[in-house]
């Protein structure tokens, strides 16, 4: 238990919780280990889990051929996760479809499983560690949709003929 919450203190999803916040965190957590190439879960599957890898890679990948873009085209990969950071975060607020697919990528992942109805339940009876976990979140998705601007404004600016 202690190495878990070891790794939880690094993690960013969970920066400056307490020990105690931590403990509490620890004991929602199951670990899953996912091979190499295994699918996580699938583009628009129900959403009912926060992942957070504790080692390995895990792929994020989308479908251009879901939006009507390209029908032909196969999965294209948008990122590359590693230890410490998180996914299916927006499952917290949202239990919708997931917007991409997720995948293990080269030697076994090992992740942990977090359930959104226990977190949320957690977050409603601890309000400082749920202000503190919706805060890292955003902080999170903000870096991330940062991200993903900088990444079309790329393809815009060196995609467009002059």
């Amino acid at each position: 238990m202690n190495e878990l919450i070891t790794f939880l203190k690094q993690s960013d999803i969970f920066y400056q919780f307490t020990q105690t916040q931590l403990e509490l965190v620890a004991n929602l957590c199951q670990e899953k280990a996912f091979a190499a190439g295994e699918t996580i879960f699938e583009e628009n599957s129900s959403s009912k889990e926060l992942y957070v890898i504790v080692q390995g890679e895990v792929e994020i990948l989308v479908d251009p051929g879901f939006i009507g873009v390209d029908n032909k085209t196969k999965k294209v990969s948008i990122a590359t996760l590693r230890r410490g950071q998180s996914f299916g975060e927006v499952a917290l607020v949202d239990e919708g479809l997931r917007s991409a697919t997720a995948r293990s990528m080269g030697k076994e992942a090992r992740l942990l499983v977090i359930p959104r109805d226990k977190l949320i339940m957690l977050c409603e009876t601890y309000p400082q560690l749920g202000y503190r976990l919706m805060y890292n979140l955003a902080a999170d998705l903000a870096m991330k949709i940062r991200n993903t601007d900088l990444q079309i404004r790329e393809k815009v600016l060196y995609g467009r003929k002059v």
